[in-house]
């Protein structure tokens, strides 16, 4: 493996829409949401330490969460490698902070980031892809990864390529999640493709980007430079870190450059946004449900999700189209047509229930 090459797991989100299996205090990254005996976050560092050397991949998450990492991967990396956020900031500050610890130990690095709650099981067509983008990667262009869309999904943002026939193209536009009548145009348009949130780019060239669009951040985080991967680091990100703009690396940087190219992914994927996609990507009985960690009697019943704790019998009789999800504590019963709304289903359930 390359020591040169790097990889930034982000790893801080609560699942919201994953709820009650999700919660703040264990969200779904840190769940086996698959019933594949791994966590999402376990499975998403398996795949990029067949890429990327183990002391070389850092996860960025919130400080509560460190523990949990440390339990679940704590054979596999060092602390130093898990960066704490103080406060949520969204995705730009985090890679900018987690780009320039890289840079300072690594001037010539190249670095993979990924989101840590994923389904990607052709690891192998992974790697592969991985492997071309870090090859391309250089010191201007960033590099994001495209999923051909298989219909016209509003919940995912696309993005539009010119249409020459490289392996790389070049963006021309992103968009974010559109009505259904654009997404069709979209996919009748042909250069269109999902936003995958993956990308590669040498930290030369995300610096160049960082400095030029959002300087302010950039400043703010390079002023204390000198003290990153030092033990000073800890109190200058406590007292600077809640001070950063809160944005997204789509809008602070993908979204303004003109230098980003697009690699279409060869690998399946699936970014488990809600109960629906955990439903689409799993394997379905004779009557199209699916049973996760359960054990269920199921009478004239179909297309549903039935996710539980292992130890309680379940039984269901007549129920169609919906999601069934018991954490012992609290039990989801919703349409899956619904799915979409379980974020705001599980905030007022909580102010009428208590947590």
């Amino acid at each position: 493996m390359d020591n040169n090459h790097f990889a930034i797991i982000m790893a801080g989100g609560i699942g919201a829409r994953f709820w009650p299996a999700s919660t703040s205090d264990n969200p779904k990254q840190f769940i086996d949401m698959l019933s594949t005996g791994s966590s999402l976050l376990q499975s998403t560092f398996s795949r990029l330490e067949k890429i990327i050397p183990s002391e070389n991949i850092y996860i960025v998450t919130q400080s509560r969460y460190q523990k949990i990492i440390l339990d679940q991967l704590g054979d596999k990396l060092e602390k130093y490698q898990i960066i704490c956020e103080p406060d949520r900031r969204n995705t730009a500050p985090c890679i900018l902070l987690a780009c320039l610890k890289i840079q300072k130990r690594n001037p010539a690095a190249k670095i993979i980031v990924s989101p840590s709650d994923h389904s990607i099981l052709e690891a192998e067509l992974f790697k592969s892809d991985m492997e071309f983008a870090l090859a391309s990667a250089g010191d201007d262009h960033l590099i994001t990864f495209g999923i051909v869309p298989t219909f016209p999904a509003t919940g995912f943002g696309y993005i539009a390529v010119s249409k020459e026939e490289d392996r790389l193209k070049t963006v021309l536009q992103f968009t974010e999640k559109p009505e259904q009548a654009k997404a069709q145009s979209f996919l009748d348009a042909g250069n269109y493709y999902w936003n995958s949130g993956i990308f590669v780019w040498s930290v030369k060239a995300v610096m160049k980007g960082f400095r030029q669009y959002v300087p302010i951040l950039f400043d703010l985080f390079n002023a204390g430079i000198d003290v990153l991967n030092t033990p000073d680091e800890k109190k200058f990100v406590d007292e600077n870190y809640p001070l950063a703009e809160n944005i997204s690396i789509d809008y602070a940087l993908m979204e303004k450059s003109e230098l980003i190219h697009l690699i279409p992914a060869s690998f399946d994927w699936d970014d488990l946004g809600s109960w629906k996609s955990i439903y689409d990507v799993n394997q379905k009985d004779a009557l199209n449900n699916v049973v996760l960690n359960a054990k269920v009697y199921l009478d004239e019943s179909s297309n549903n999700l039935i996710k539980a704790n292992p130890n309680k019998k379940i039984v269901i009789s007549g129920l169609s189209d919906f999601i069934v999800v018991d954490n012992d504590e609290v039990l989801l019963i919703c349409p899956i047509e619904k799915d979409q709304y379980v974020k705001n289903l599980s905030e007022e359930a909580r102010k009428q229930l208590g947590d």
